[in-house]
């Protein structure tokens, strides 16, 4: 019933692969059998017809009394066979011999799993296309929108809410195209008792004209059972050949996986102290009023942590012995159906979740500028290196890092008193106060606003002023005291840096890249491939 799993409770997936599913994709492919035995002339055309309309009344099957029966033989198709051939038996005692014959449980069996998988991800298909959609208006919308990036918990360097949605479209995107691929090749299984399909040889001898006819009987039939079913032909009966199960599973694995991955996001940015998304209606709790849960995101994250267990199993059945397995086949089927289950939950989950997820700008910006400019200590120390060297650079936006995670204070305040940094402020100063000084600044306080990361001034050794350090080494000076292998690279323009530049290279929404564009290349890629 889903008590245990409300992630597919009420789902089209939960009908799609219940018991009654199972039991409708056995009857189907018995009914396919009889039609392609008629098809290539081992089964009278009256035959088919008699199993056809006995296999399409469902009611009469009872999914139950089936299943305590299927503990004698090991597997439900035993004793759905004895009801359908006396059900045949009731409308056409001459049709009944035609129920089943030469196939083996586990053909039938497959068949019907293959069946019921790729009825159940027509829904799921179908939920991870709305999901895209949905991520690709919030990629579209938010494109240009500015937010932290995290590494290993902490502030990194900012980036962009537009690039974190285009990355969950993307999984989203590659899910879907997985699973419709897999879906296109899920194969109908006939091999007989041990995947030769002798059986059908047999018959096709002592039935006039059958052997008779064109090509090997038996892969005549493989190829007419396929069709019948809807299913892909395959190359070999599959037994234990296990790569439709594995392939499945793959698909399955990844496509929670990549669910997971959204739903991991959003229950990050959704916390309180965050609070950069919350869910279009999340839910509430038995005991504090106030709450407000993100339960999609919770319950897409449950399925993404089962399934990768589930699937486990699957691949291990790969390594299945002999012509038919013990044990390997069996264990299948339960792994199978509820990874199917979870995955179809949590694509209905994340449709419902991308649909209609709040985002909130104001509260990124306020968080991307929490650190006082520290998310900008990179872009500080790239601008910074090409006036004072690559390792002065990085020492002294270090320094000041520190400082400012210590003293609360802003980093380009603490980076001001750094004396490399002060001498290139009263370098900028002096110039200013130049005959020509003023127009040098303007062509590089141009230059520097188009730019990420503009060399700020010129090595700063010539500066005899560090009001920024009173009573330490005046700054930098001749290359003659650079730490050895040190690459001071000294720019050519002999300006420094203004106070207006600094706190502009310590915006964080001055520093993302190529974000805008990478939201766009994959707008375009999932475009075309939609």
């Amino acid at each position: 019933m889903g008590l245990l799993a409300p992630v597919w409770a009420g789902s089209q997936v939960e009908a799609a692969t219940g018991d009654a599913a199972f039991v409708r994709g056995m009857l189907d492919a018995e009914a396919a059998l009889a039609r392609a035995q008629a098809a290539v002339g081992l089964a009278p055309a009256a035959a088919a017809a008699a199993v056809t309309a006995a296999a399409a009344e469902t009611a009469r099957y009872d999914v139950r009394d089936l299943a305590s029966r299927a503990r004698s033989g090991g597997n439900p198709v035993i004793p759905l066979v004895a009801d359908l051939t006396a059900a045949v038996a009731a409308r056409d005692s001459e049709a009944a011999p035609y129920v089943h014959r030469g196939a083996t449980s586990q053909d039938i069996w497959d068949t019907a799993l293959m069946l019921v998988a790729s009825r159940a991800l027509e829904p799921v298909l179908a939920d991870l296309g709305r999901t895209v959609r949905a991520l690709a208006e919030l990629a579209t919308a938010h494109r240009d929108t500015p937010m932290a990036g995290r590494t290993l918990t902490q502030h990194a360097v900012p980036t962009t809410f537009g690039l974190k949605a285009a990355g969950w479209l993307t999984l989203a995107a590659g899910a879907r195209d997985r699973l419709a691929a897999v879906r296109a090749s899920l194969p109908a299984q006939l091999g007989g008792a041990a995947g030769t399909l002798a059986a059908f040889h047999a018959y096709a001898s002592v039935r006039a004209g059958a052997a008779h006819r064109e090509g090997d009987v038996g892969v005549r039939l493989l190829a007419a059972f396929a069709a019948e079913t809807g299913l892909t032909e395959p190359v070999l009966p599959w037994h234990t050949l296990r790569a439709p199960i594995a392939d499945l599973a793959g698909a399955l694995a990844f496509t929670a996986g990549a669910l997971g991955k959204m739903a991991a996001d959003v229950l990050v940015l959704s916390r309180t102290e965050a609070g950069e998304v919350a869910e279009g209606q999340g839910g509430g709790s038995s005991a504090m009023p106030h709450k407000s849960n993100p339960v999609r995101a919770v319950l897409i994250a449950a399925a993404a942590r089962q399934v990768p267990a589930l699937t486990g199993v699957l691949h291990g059945s790969l390594a299945a012995e002999d012509e038919r397995p013990a044990g390997a086949w069996h264990a299948e089927w339960q792994p199978a159906r509820e990874a199917i289950r979870l995955v179809g939950g949590a694509a209905r989950e994340a449709a419902e979740l991308a649909e209609g997820l709040r985002v909130h700008p104001r509260r990124m910006s306020d968080n991307l500028g929490m650190t006082g400019g520290l998310v900008a200590a990179e872009h500080l120390s790239i601008a910074l290196a090409a006036s004072i060297g690559r390792d002065r650079a990085k020492r002294a936006v270090t320094r000041a890092s520190r400082r400012a995670a210590e003293e609360g204070i802003d980093l380009a305040d603490a980076l001001a008193a750094e004396p490399d940094v002060a001498a290139l402020l009263s370098r900028h100063d002096a110039l200013a106060a130049e005959p020509h000084g003023a127009a040098a600044l303007s062509h590089q306080d141009a230059a520097a606003s188009g730019r990420d990361a503009a060399p700020l001034g010129d090595d700063a050794g010539s500066s005899k002023e560090n009001p920024g350090a009173p009573g330490e080494d005046d700054g930098p000076s001749d290359k003659n005291t650079r730490t050895p292998g040190e690459d001071d690279g000294p720019s050519d323009k002999n300006t420094g840096v203004s106070w207006e530049e600094l706190r502009a290279l310590a915006d964080p929404a001055r520093y993302l890249g190529s974000a805008g564009a990478l939201v766009d290349r994959a707008l375009r890629t999932i475009e075309r491939t939609s």
